[in-house]
């Protein structure tokens, strides 16, 4: 590797790029904003400790390392960072493997690394041989990506770096990102514009924002990312589009990102002209065998499949009397021989209306457990119905011991105010992973169950449903970057706390001064708790407009299954409100634990804030404040709108300490989200009323609209879709 150097003029153009004043802040760059730091003494500091890069080997991966490091540093410091082969200066950051580098064998770094992994690396201060060495080393090249960012990182939230002695590797091995993206570039709920991957111009030309999103899913130690939507489309397996998906491996492959395919089941009928897709006919198999083995020509490192099968008309082993064991492990034996992995999706309902669609997931894989062949997981939703702003914990978790279950987050906040509320998601991810399954006693907590240490599993794995389009900043919301940030940062290491996490996405994305770093984490940390009190608060769900699932629609009802309308999960009636999951009731509390039900079969020690979940109780029930249920459903509806007025306020402060052009975007969106939470709160507070008779209490604001006017309130054009 020769010696490198920025020249003056090249860091002057760097140097413009990464202050801004080249181009207006768009959020283009995400938390990879490696703009000169302000703190003078720390930049001392950074320069001296840092002062020659060291890179040795030669590979994809160590050159990305290289460039990253001395674009980053560069900005950061202020000042050119030599890159070289061998340590010329007194002060080096070396950075590499082992295998790769002559310079870190001396350090005496075996049995640290191996304690990391794979994917795990060390960060060191070390002296030897008459120099100050900052380090960062792995086993493996990506292992050492994911330091350096680390590294980078530290910079940015402007951290003490002279003294280090960290090692880190993943909870999970699996850390992958779901993209819900067609091949005609619609994203099925996405609210950030068309998908990322424009097929057209594949195989022969690679966006430079794939390159960018590689970077950023490196920077967070994501690992993979499933190209195409659950709702698949057949054509993504043929001849041709494996060419086009060939490319994008091919650019993700250095980063450490692995490409995965849904798979849809019926198509050995649709592409191979089979007349059955049955997963024990034998033509049916060997279909798959050769498919397979024409994708792993392809793409060696090829992923695997992921399998949306017998839910939402989707084609499944049940067409045939078949099992989804039977399915899952039809693919599995046909990716076992490379490596492969089937992520088969827990999301079903039985195709007719059941007593209670909570149970249907358990009702169908908790027989199955045990019946999965070892390369298959199981990926189970965060909740039991489907991602509404609070769920109790899945009851899969824990219940199926023989099997390892993949968690499914949304990124995407399809129920949460989709491209234009701020909603930081982290407490909510970090609600479901601690929560205590009581599986094998207390402490039994999901996150355990996920990262296969409960039972033993060799593999484990959290994938996240993108929030990514092409909208320039990515996510629409400058505020959904956190919650792709978060879930990189959780699947990396779930014990992160909610606070930590916002942050260190509020120093790189922002600023670090601490009146902005305040103010932003107190509107973050509460943001998912008031749009849980203006949409849903006290446990009710799936209260949303029909099809688009924007806005409030409690009155929804006769649609083809009772179980796709609001009348179904709210049970409001002149008696109460609330769904009855006890043992009177659906009794899906039999699902969970002994010690779990025991704690929710009684509403006097059910949790509130899933009370309505497992409920149905009288408008006048005690509730804990004191006010009656009735009454507390107002209060509860009007702080969510007290809470985004309060979050317009605290963002007003910082105007002069953002950027203009993001400062202006995020006012404007939380301008709609105070709308919407007033649309919600009146709407839904009104047809409750019908039923409980009862005024809204003197104290709050009253609604602007009547009933039949919200009613007839219909969204056109709706993204997502």
């Amino acid at each position: 590797m020769r010696k490198k150097i920025i020249s003056p003029l090249s860091f002057l153009c760097l140097f413009l790029w990464f202050t801004g004043a080249a181009r207006a802040e768009d959020g283009y760059r995400l938390w990879q904003r490696y703009d000169l730091l302000q703190n003078k003494s720390l930049v001392k500091e950074y320069q001296k400790t840092l002062g020659q890069l060291v890179v040795q080997g030669s590979s994809p991966t160590l050159s990305i390392i290289e460039d990253e490091l001395s674009t980053g540093l560069s900005g950061l410091l202020g000042q050119p960072v030599s890159a070289a082969e061998n340590p010329e200066k007194k002060n080096v950051l070396l950075v590499g493997t082992p295998a790769t580098s002559p310079a870190l064998k001396g350090l005496g770094l075996e049995d640290k690394l191996k304690a990391v992994g794979k994917d795990g690396y060390l960060l060191l201060s070390r002296k030897a041989g008459g120099k100050n060495y900052t380090v960062v080393a792995a086993n493996t090249e990506v292992g050492a990506l994911y330091g350096s960012f680390h590294l980078l990182r530290l910079l940015q939230t402007q951290q003490r770096i002279n003294n280090l002695d960290i090692s880190s590797s993943p909870k999970t091995q699996h850390r992958i990102l779901n993209h819900w993206d067609n091949l005609d570039r619609t994203v099925e709920r996405g609210y950030a514009g068309f998908s990322i991957w424009d097929w057209h111009k594949l195989p022969d030309y690679i966006d430079q924002r794939y390159l960018d999103y590689a970077r950023a899913n490196a920077s967070i130690g994501i690992n993979g990312t499933v190209l195409t939507n659950v709702n698949a489309n057949s054509l993504v397996l043929s001849e041709e589009y494996l060419k086009k998906v060939k490319a994008l491996a091919d650019t993700f492959r250095p980063y450490g990102i692995k490409v995965y395919l849904t798979a849809r089941f019926s198509s050995p009928i649709e592409l191979g002209k089979l007349k059955t897709a049955d997963p024990l006919n034998p033509e049916v198999k060997a279909w798959w065998k050769n498919k397979v083995e024409e994708i792993y020509r392809h793409i060696p490192d090829f992923g695997g499949f992921l399998v949306k099968a017998n839910s939402e008309g989707q084609p499944g082993p049940q067409n045939y009397n078949r099992s989804h064991a039977d399915g899952a492990n039809m693919l599995a034996e046909a990716l076992a021989p490379k490596g492969g992995l089937v992520m088969w999706r827990a999301f079903v309902y039985d195709d007719k209306v059941p007593d209670d669609r909570h149970k249907q997931a358990y009702t169908e894989f908790k027989p199955l457990d045990g019946k999965f062949l070892p390369n298959v997981m199981v990926q189970v939703k965060n909740g039991a119905i489907d991602f509404q702003p609070r769920e109790p914990f899945h009851p899969l978790f824990g219940a199926m011991p023989k099997t390892p279950l993949m968690m499914e987050f949304q990124i995407t906040q399809e129920y949460l105010g989709q491209g234009t509320h701020l909603a930081y998601l982290a407490p909510m991810f970090k609600e479901t992973l601690m929560a205590d399954t009581y599986a094998k006693g207390k402490g039994s907590t999901v996150a355990k169950v996920v990262d296969g240490s409960l039972d033993n599993h060799s593999h484990s794995g959290m994938a996240g449903v993108a929030n990514i389009g092409n909208d320039r900043n990515w996510t629409s919301h400058p505020f959904g970057q956190a919650n792709w940030y978060t879930f990189g940062r959780l699947a990396w290491d779930y014990n992160l706390t909610s606070e930590a996490i916002a942050d260190e996405w509020i120093k790189m994305t922002f600023s670090g001064s601490p009146t902005l770093v305040s103010t932003v984490k107190q509107m973050m940390m509460g943001s998912r708790e008031a749009v849980v009190n203006y949409m849903t608060p006290l446990g009710l769900h799936h209260l949303m407009g029909w099809s688009h699932h924007y806005g409030p629609g409690p009155w929804i009802k006769d649609k083809p299954r009772a179980d796709w309308t609001s009348v179904y999960y709210h049970r409001a009636d002149e008696k109460g409100i609330g769904f009855d999951r006890t043992r009177t009731g659906s009794n899906a509390l039999s699902q969970y634990a002994p010690e779990v039900q025991a704690l929710l079969q009684n509403p006097a020690t059910c949790p509130e804030d899933v009370l309505l979940w497992f409920h149905h109780l009288p408008w006048d029930w005690k509730m804990k404040s004191g006010r009656t249920l009735w009454d507390e459903l107002c209060y509860k509806y009007s702080e969510g709108v007290d809470s985004v007025r309060a979050m317009q306020k605290d963002w007003d402060s910082l105007q002069g300490q953002v950027d203009k052009e993001r400062y202006q975007q995020v006012k404007q969106y939380l301008a709609i989200q105070e709308k919407d939470a007033r649309w919600w709160r009146d709407a839904c507070l009104l047809y409750f009323q019908t039923f409980s008779k009862r005024p809204i209490p003197q104290a709050l604001e009253k609604p602007a609209g009547t009933l039949e006017e919200y009613m007839k309130i219909d969204p056109k054009f709706a993204p997502g879709i």
